[in-house]
């Protein structure tokens, strides 16, 4: 695994098609990186399930973006990730990319305020990751293009007492995606698994946007495994 910092990205002249006939799905989509992503992805061409908790803001977002497909589930739940998946299948098709983005930030009070409330929050979102990457594997695998992503965090490689929970969360997320990226790769699969990492979302949802939009415009072989810093 490789951390490459990034700079800016040249845009393709292919930006309308570049994910013409993929199906992407957004975990964690009613966010404001959520919605950013989602709209890159309909511009560059892809049909786009939105899957939140919140009925009301995957309505918004539905009627704010049109062509995005709005489902609700827990993914924390098994069970409602499997019926999310035969609802998708049933509705939609096989998907070719999982772009996770379920997250959140509890920290501060050293290592005696890293409490169990705060790291069951936190843990929710490795929960989530691992039931949907394992619920949608066989299609990532079977697609011409598949693609996984998660953000995660900087404080990975510099974690810090007040925030210890947080980045063990985190930690075990991205030993996740190494797993993801050895199976993809046992497989010979021409699929992949990208993380990246933000010091702070906020500001970056253009960055990251486009950042995912692009994996699609690299050769698997060049991203399994990929760790990407993105940064202002």
């Amino acid at each position: 695994m490789t951390d490459h910092p990034t700079g800016a990205t040249e845009p393709a002249d292919d930006a309308g098609s570049v994910l013409a006939d993929r199906t992407v799905l957004i975990a964690g989509a009613t966010s404001a990186s959520g919605r950013v992503l989602a709209r890159a992805l309909v511009d560059a061409g892809a049909t786009v399930i939105a899957v939140g908790s919140d009925q009301g803001r995957i309505d918004a977002l539905v009627a704010e973006i049109p062509g995005v497909v709005g489902e609700r589930a827990d993914l924390t739940d098994g069970d409602d990730v499997l019926e999310l998946a035969m609802r998708v299948h049933a509705g939609v098709g096989d998907v070719d990319g999982v772009i996770h983005l379920v997250g959140g930030w509890r920290g501060g009070g050293g290592i005696p305020g890293q409490t169990e409330e705060d790291y069951r929050v936190l843990e929710r979102s490795f929960t989530a990751l691992r039931y949907v990457s394992r619920v949608f594997w066989d299609d990532l695998l079977a697609s011409p293009a598949g693609r996984i992503a998660i953000v995660s965090s900087t404080t990975v490689e510099r974690p810090t007492a007040g925030g210890a929970n947080y980045t063990a969360v985190k930690a075990a997320a991205e030993s996740w995606m190494r797993s993801l990226t050895q199976g993809f790769a046992k497989a010979e699969s021409p699929a992949a698994a990208v993380t990246f990492r933000v010091q702070a979302l906020a500001g970056l949802e253009a960055r990251l946007a486009a950042s995912v939009v692009d994996l699609w415009r690299a050769d698997a072989a060049e991203l399994n495994g990929r760790v990407e810093t993105l940064s202002a």
